[in-house]
């Protein structure tokens, strides 16, 4: 099992750029991750796609109209589930007053739009780390 490629569920809140995400999937899978994406965006929806798929990850992009409250709700099915190890990161367009209330809530780092491919890749490979 110590040679599977780490596995990122990326998902997103709010409405359209779906060619970036995609684009954003393909950058990470080329860099040697195994990512699944999904266009679900209810915290039901993305923390049973995360169990299934056996994810060490969630990266979330947060969009024109991503409703804040969401990052709550994942955090407290990830805890019913047990899977608290599953860190959770997102980036995208959020107002600066909410990144520190998402931090608060339990996301571990944002990244604001205009944040490259490689810098993102980057920071995975140094802390993203299997879920054994």
């Amino acid at each position: 099992m110590k040679d599977r490629k780490i596995r990122i569920l990326m998902a997103k809140m709010g409405d359209g750029f779906e060619t970036a995400m995609m684009k954003l999937a393909s950058a990470f899978s080329e860099a040697g991750f195994e990512v699944i994406y999904t266009d679900l965006q209810e915290p039901e929806a993305i923390v049973s796609a995360a169990l299934q798929e056996s994810v060490d990850h969630i990266g979330i992009t947060t969009l024109p109209g991503a409703d804040i409250n969401r990052f709550s709700k994942i955090f407290e099915l990830l805890k019913k589930e047990n899977v608290e190890d599953i860190k959770v990161t997102a980036g995208g367009f959020l107002d600066e007053a909410d990144i520190p209330k998402i931090k608060e809530m339990g996301v571990v780092e944002f990244f604001p739009k205009g944040t490259t491919y490689a810098e993102l890749i980057q920071w995975a490979k140094e802390n993203i780390k299997h879920i054994d």
